[in-house]
């Protein structure tokens, strides 16, 4: 099968990217991938984080892509659809997880539907995006109806995608495992060593937002401290309230078993802090899915995860993780208690490991096939 993608990769950051430019890699090994990636993202004043390139020195990216596409100039969007005229691809690939790109995607695609025989497939990373208005809605509607096929991440975003598209071709996928981060692991010595940091370790990974509850585990943390020493890393820029969280940490005491590292990692870094830790936990308060979940699979980690979204139909309560509630600090404090002096870690460990092949790369693109 002939494939054209489009969609974000190096040389910007993030797991839309990550995701990208790995199923690209993929499908490359069984079929003819065509992957034309972003020149601009993003307006400055747009992105809420210092920076949306990628400073890593390891950087995630496939040999013969091209940058072409300009979120702000339509003449590279013109191009991008007579590049994809040319190659004539049996499908073209889009992601689709915020309505800033509907004016691209939705000129392309349509250009697409007008001129060409491809097929359109939208990879789903949210139907609509977090914390959406009315308009983002509106948006996701007009793009999407350009699909023939559709891949979603959720029992959740397959419901939600269907109450727009009813009669839309959809089959319900998974996040796929990021073992790529695997080469930065050390051993758990090494990295605590190497962190400055000693004994027990929670981490919550990831950028902070309010939808991802960190608030809630902050409120967990003095009743965890009670039964047992450990140390919360957060690790992640704040894209806002930053302010808040410091004070609720202050408020509480916390400031001794709380470490704080407001920044975007680099990728050859994400594994020193996953080895530094014993648990990855997601207090999300809503969530379609969650990549964090896989980079923390892909290294070897459980996973404590709230009861939203496709969390519990990825992490198998007391298997691979614990799912609790959100919103609940008292069922968080029990759960990582309970962790710890139940000894579950090992066990969690293994089972983690060897239940990794149900979200590989491979079944990911035997999904994409099974719409031909």
């Amino acid at each position: 099968m002939k494939i054209c993608m489009i969609g974000p990769s190096y040389p910007f950051r993030g797991g839309i990217s990550h995701y990208t430019t790995l199923l690209c890699r993929h499908l490359k090994k069984k079929h003819q991938v065509i992957f034309y990636a972003f020149k601009r993202q993003y307006p400055g004043w747009l992105f809420p984080g210092e920076t949306d390139k990628d400073s890593s020195n390891k950087s995630i990216k496939e040999k013969g892509t091209e940058n072409l596409l300009d979120s702000l100039n339509p003449f590279t969007w013109l191009i991008v659809f007579l590049r994809i005229r040319k190659d004539r691809p049996d499908l073209v690939i889009f992601p689709w997880w915020v309505s800033f790109w509907a004016p691209q995607f939705w000129t392309i695609a349509t250009l697409i539907k007008l001129f060409t025989p491809a097929k359109l497939l939208f990879i789903c990373h949210n139907v609509v995006e977090h914390e959406s208005k009315k308009v983002d809605k509106i948006c996701t509607r007009w793009v999407l109806s350009k699909g023939n096929y559709f891949v979603v991440h959720s029992g959740e975003d397959f419901r939600n995608l269907k109450q727009i598209l009813p009669d839309a071709n959809i089959k319900q996928g998974f996040h796929p495992t990021y073992e790529v981060f695997q080469s930065g692991m050390i051993t758990k010595e090494e990295a605590k060593k190497k962190l400055d940091l000693t004994g027990k370790v929670i981490l919550f990974f990831g950028f902070v937002r309010p939808y991802k509850g960190l608030q809630y585990l902050i409120a967990a943390l003095p009743m965890i401290i009670q039964e047992l020493e450990v140390t919360l890393l957060v690790v992640g820029e704040f894209w806002e309230g930053e302010e808040i969280y410091r004070s609720q940490i202050k408020d509480l005491g916390l400031e001794p078993h709380v470490r704080l590292v407001v920044q975007y990692v680099p990728n050859e870094q994400v594994g020193v802090y996953f080895s530094a830790s014993d648990v990855v936990i997601l207090p999300y308060v809503s969530a379609t899915g969650s990549g964090i979940v896989q980079v923390a699979f892909g290294c070897n980690k459980p996973v404590i995860s709230t009861n939203v979204g496709s969390l519990p139909e990825v992490i198998e309560h007391k298997k691979t993780g614990f799912i609790v509630n959100p919103k609940a600090p008292k069922e968080i404090a029990d759960t990582v208690v309970s962790f710890y002096q139940d000894e579950w870690e090992d066990e969690l460990v293994k089972n983690v490991m060897a239940e990794k092949d149900r979200f590989s790369w491979g079944k990911m693109v035997e999904l994409i096939e099974s719409f031909q």
